[in-house]
């Protein structure tokens, strides 16, 4: 019966700690929501990232419709 026992005592240690960690872990969070908006102003929203510009095809793409074209052409 003692190891039963020791281990009921280990397992409601371990849930109890568990249970005020995140009971804390609430009111942290509660309270940073409220103090988050009074330093809000000392981090900048970043620059919005303008569009990439559109790639021109590649000279080997020019080539292969250039092949693509003249084989057409040529009854291929």
């Amino acid at each position: 019966m003692g190891i039963l026992n020791q281990g009921l005592i280990l397992m409601a240690t371990g849930m109890g700690s568990v249970f005020v960690f995140l009971v804390v872990l609430v009111y942290v969070v509660k309270a940073f929501e409220a103090v988050a908006p009074k330093i809000c102003h000392i981090l900048p929203d970043p620059a919005p990232k303008a569009a990439a510009p559109k790639a021109k095809p590649s000279a080997d793409a020019a080539v292969a419709l250039a092949i693509a074209v003249a084989m057409k052409r040529a009854g291929k």
